[in-house]
């Protein structure tokens, strides 16, 4: 009995020393998460996002992000790399091109060339034939963009994006998820905003120090750019002239959950995914540094993960939120954001959906009744 009660003892102080002391890859910091009120008021359930229509993507799964193109096709950008074109009439899709990395951000440039936020290789470029060029993978000071996020393009033609983490590159650890979730648990002022100028080829730093960058909008008027900060749970405006250039100011706080893509719609209002709930556990760690690094060193199907939800909010350049769009079941989740197009189509990407949800032209953005 002797033996087995040394074997348990020494299986024990294993576990708990292992617990303790072994290293991980994050540094935690420690902050106050808000409460949480969940879904009430503003953000309160709806079954909105039950609408959707859908099309297929070739096989591929992951429409992170997408854009309408001159053509009215619209061009998706696939988590294996792919871009893809979609007739939404039709339905037939194909695959464009290929990055040969992680798209995430697209964005239908005034050339009527793709722009890529890529976040293993950087800010690229797709032609009219498909042809893929890198364009940026380090800024002017030589610092390497490890995940390029999400990006809008200026009238002029300079590209704002986002570095959403300088210490967790996409590529280095494995997956932009897988990434994304310790910069997360890290809490780190890790992420940045950048400006790529095509006249020098400059990349620049124009902001930095926040907790996971994500999604970035230009303002209809181009006097300040909004950020999607999802370790805050919050919308920021960055100043880009005027009195305030350089400023930030919090424009939306304490988010139900994770924002992602933000877009600007045709009536200069914003569009912007919530990826997931918010988690409980990780709101209540937030100033508990050591154990985060605990929870860390657990098997990766025991810490938090991203909730099955659909959500897509529009708000105003005050920060009223406008209307929300929801999918509570989960049928349609992970909403990265969403996109209109010229005749009103309303386009839903996801992180992990298998093809596009759409609502057709005539829906009403107000109510959510079709209106065709």
């Amino acid at each position: 009995m002797k033996p087995l009660l040394g074997a348990v003892a020494l299986i024990l102080i294993t576990a708990v020393a292992y617990l303790m002391l072994w290293p991980v890859p994050i540094d935690p910091v420690a902050w106050q998460a808000p409460r949480n009120d969940g879904y009430v008021g503003r953000f309160a359930p709806n079954d909105r996002l039950d609408a959707l229509v859908f099309a297929g993507l070739d096989g591929h799964t992951g429409p992170e992000d997408a854009a309408f193109g001159r053509d009215g096709s619209v061009y998706v950008a696939i988590h294996d790399g792919a871009i893809v074109k979609l007739d939404l009439v039709t339905g037939a899709a194909e695959e464009f091109a290929r990055t040969g990395g992680r798209p995430l951000g697209i964005e239908t440039g005034a050339d009527g060339r793709l722009y890529v936020a890529d976040a293993f290789r950087g800010l690229m470029v797709v032609d009219q034939d498909g042809k893929v060029a890198l364009l940026s993978n380090n800024t002017s000071d030589g610092s390497a963009i490890l995940y390029a996020n999400n990006l809008d393009i200026a009238r002029s033609g300079v590209i704002y994006f986002s570095d959403a983490s300088t210490k967790f590159g996409a590529k280095a650890i494995g997956g932009t998820y897988e990434a994304s979730l310790l910069d997360l648990m890290e809490h780190g002022p890790n992420a940045r905003v950048l400006r790529y100028d095509p006249a020098s080829g400059e990349t620049q730093v124009i902001a930095d120090g926040f907790s996971f960058a994500n999604g970035v909008a230009l303002a209809e008027d181009e006097t300040y750019l909004l950020i999607a900060e999802t370790g805050t749970y919050s919308v920021l405006k960055l100043w880009l002239t005027g009195e305030k250039a350089g400023e930030v100011e919090t424009l939306i706080a304490n988010l139900p959950g994770f924002p992602d893509n933000l877009k600007r719609g045709r009536d200069g209002t914003y569009w912007l995914g919530l990826v997931s709930p918010r988690s409980a556990p990780v709101d209540a760690l937030s100033d508990k540094p050591f154990i985060r690094k605990v929870v860390q060193r657990l098997p990766a199907s025991l810490r938090p993960q991203a909730q099955r939800y659909g959500f897509i909010l529009r708000f105003d350049g005050d920060g009223s939120v406008l209307e929300t769009l929801q999918d509570a079941d989960g049928q349609y989740a992970l909403t990265t954001g969403a996109i209109e197009g010229p005749d009103g189509t309303l386009v839903v990407t996801s992180l992990i959906e298998p093809h596009l949800g759409f609502l057709q032209p005539g829906w009403d953005s107000k109510t959510g009744d079709d209106e065709s």
